[in-house]
């Protein structure tokens, strides 16, 4: 039976994992090819998972044009789409924050186009926006969603004050954090409130932009933006890689790959519901696919933790925007 999950009070059934469309973002990626990237939804959609995840920023739009290629032909009661607004794209390529009523109708109206759908499953709002009034926001939201286009609507990369703001005046029952087991701060104050208020937890990045597949040496170079990472370079990067590829016998003890060890340790944590993994190509979803239902025991999530822990390395925080 395929797995799925209630996301919090949103009441979406959802896989555990999510397609993560990000990687389509060249100015932080690089030009993917497309032929890959539909690839690898049709291996997710196969394998039992349900849950896209993609944003207007995400290559200006062209992220959430590959999805709705891919949604085209498919059962729309079969799939479970969120996406994302925040930003206001000038001609230039230029962006400013825009929450206003105005702009996220007319964003609404033309992510529906681009995928080819009628309604926006889960609609969450990408960043915080200091001068949109929270109740004007939530008004639109609360009017996009009486009118059939959203189903649902939270936020993402909001902190945990932001989220109580908003929350005051909306029914933002869903969050997209950051969080990875080496950059877990969420867990001292957001994961607690959202356990508390049943709201449904989507992380990104739980493999820490590819760093704790368990593919890296610590030597390697990057062309794309994570060639500016501080985790990416020198001794750090390889302090890291070592920690990580130390799992190794603990993920063969379960026959998992190191890759599937981290993800099924994520999702152990009782707030969080769905963690949105990063795809290229059908390998790497498919390597995904084989974490979904899998456990570790109390004793060895422990064990993962200490070895992600060395040197402090688990509190360093990320920077909340570096995907935006």
């Amino acid at each position: 039976m395929t797995e799925r999950i209630r996301l919090g009070a949103t009441g979406l059934e959802v896989s555990p994992v999510a397609f993560g469309t990000w990687q389509l973002s060249p100015r932080f990626w690089g030009d993917q090819p497309k032929e890959d990237a539909l690839g690898a939804m049709k291996v997710a959609y196969d394998g039992g998972i349900n849950f896209f995840d993609t944003a207007d920023a995400y290559g200006d739009g062209y992220a959430e044009t590959v999805l709705g290629e891919f949604l085209a032909d498919k059962p729309r009661d079969s799939l479970v789409i969120c996406t994302k607004v925040f930003n206001h794209f000038n001609p230039d390529a230029s962006r400013y924050p825009d929450l206003s009523a105005g702009h996220i109708r007319q964003r609404c109206d033309s992510q529906l186009k681009r995928m080819g759908i009628e309604t926006i499953d889960l609609y969450l709002l990408h960043m915080f926006d200091a001068l949109t009034p929270p109740e004007e926001v939530a008004e639109t939201m609360e009017s996009l969603k009486k009118g059939g286009k959203i189903r649902c609507y939270g936020v993402s990369n909001h902190s945990v004050e932001q989220l109580r703001a908003h929350r005051r005046f909306g029914a933002y029952d869903a969050v997209q954090p950051l969080y990875s087991l080496i950059a877990a701060d969420i867990e001292a104050d957001l994961l607690p409130y959202c356990q508390a208020e049943n709201i449904g937890v989507m992380v990104y990045s739980p493999l820490h932009k590819g760093l704790l597949t368990g593919k890296y040496a610590g030597a390697e170079s990057f062309s794309d933006f994570r060639k500016n990472h501080p985790d990416f370079q020198g001794e750090r990067f390889g302090r890291i890689a070592g920690a990580v590829q130390s799992l190794k016998p603990l993920a063969e003890k379960y026959g998992l790959s190191i890759y599937q060890l981290v993800l099924a340790a994520t999702l152990m944590h009782p707030a969080i519901h769905v963690a949105v993994v990063g795809i290229k190509t059908p390998a790497q979803i498919a390597e995904a696919l084989g974490a979904m239902g899998k456990r570790i025991s109390r004793e060895d999530y422990f064990a993962v933790r200490k070895t992600l822990a060395i040197d402090g390395i688990s509190k360093i925080k990320d920077a909340r925007g570096d995907r935006k």
